[in-house]
């Protein structure tokens, strides 16, 4: 009987965790901020399932539907930006894998200036859907049962990540100021996931960094004009910890590098910023999850400098096949 009771607490715990991690995996606003929530690349069995709903208040000089943050000085922007999605964990070549899909909409408002003409314009609708594909590449094999779950650490674990911004949202290329962006733009990463200390809920710490490149099509359509973007770089940085069994946080920081725009050929500033926030995270029950978070940029007392605040709250619900079922078993014991 203790056995049965030990084994029992034993799959609870792992249905808890498995969803736990695969509802961070599903938490992706890059259209809003560019920056990856902590916990984001945590594995977990591979065939888990996640629908994210994500509802983000944004303020700044530059338009958060736009990942490569052009600086418009003395701007003011206002924007309320919605995201559902899904996300799908797999094995391929042994090796932990994942894809996801995050849909944008929303609106904005506020004052921008293009070639000396100032515009006070607003948004709506629905912005570019973005692809990501990530597949890790140092660190444990793929967890494909639950003995693979229950022995899981991730030590210090590498990814390869890429993503890929579709141009369907919607645009209108007599305003600058648009929801959708008309060109093509994704990154490269490197997700990497160093565990400090024991892997033991309610004691879990990680160091996480992600390191990637953005590339960014010319929109060849910008109020007539064309703008073009160099690539930039962008660092992620997340301190996590556990603080119970079913509460979790982080201290965030990003940086980013370069990704100067020009407008015909005129060219703007290249970014030099950084910016730090924090993130809260409460396992409501085996399904749910809730997030609040809040960044905010910290250089940013110069007209040129990159200004933004992002306040967000998500609730992710998750499942799995196989712990949904071990669920069902035990419901019916």
């Amino acid at each position: 009987m203790r056995t049965d009771k030990g084994a029992m607490k034993k799959v609870a715990w792992l249905r808890l965790i498995a969803v736990a991690m695969l509802i961070m995996s599903a938490l992706c606003p890059s259209e809003a901020t560019a920056q990856v929530p902590a916990r984001f690349y945590w594995k977990t069995l591979s065939g888990a399932n996640a629908v994210p709903l994500i509802v983000e208040s944004l303020s700044g000089n530059t338009n958060p539907f736009d990942s490569a943050h052009t600086v418009t000085p003395g701007a003011d922007f206002d924007a309320t930006m919605a995201l559902g999605g899904y996300a799908l964990t797999f094995s391929l070549f042994d090796r932990a894998a994942m894809a996801a899909i995050i849909m944008p909409m929303g609106r904005i408002s506020g004052d921008v200036t293009v070639a000396g003409r100032t515009f006070n314009q607003s948004a709506n609708g629905f912005g570019d859907p973005m692809l990501e594909f990530d597949i890790n590449v140092l660190g444990p094999p793929a967890q494909k049962n639950i003995p693979d779950a229950l022995r899981y650490e991730p030590g210090f674990s590498v990814d390869l990540l890429a993503d890929l911004a579709l141009p369907i949202g919607e645009y209108d290329s007599d305003q600058p100021l648009n929801i959708g962006q008309n060109r093509w733009y994704g990154r490269f990463g490197l997700p990497i996931i160093w565990q400090l200390g024991p892997w033991v809920p309610g004691r879990r710490t990680t160091l996480e960094l992600l390191p990637a490149v953005w590339f960014f099509s010319d929109n060849d359509d910008y109020v007539g004009q064309t703008l073009e973007t160099d690539p930039m770089f962008q660092l992620d940085a997340h301190l996590t910890r556990d603080f119970t069994e079913r509460v979790w946080g982080s201290l965030d920081g990003v940086w980013y590098s370069h990704g100067k725009s020009s407008i015909n050929g005129e060219s703007g500033e290249k970014l030099e910023n950084l910016g730090f926030g924090f993130t809260l995270g409460y396992q409501i029950n085996d399904n749910l999850n809730l997030t609040f978070g809040y960044k905010s940029t910290v250089n940013d007392d110069a007209p040129e400098d990159l200004q933004m605040d992002n306040f967000m709250v998500s609730l992710v619900f998750g499942w799995h096949p196989l712990l949904e079922g071990s669920r069902r078993l035990k419901d019916e014991k």
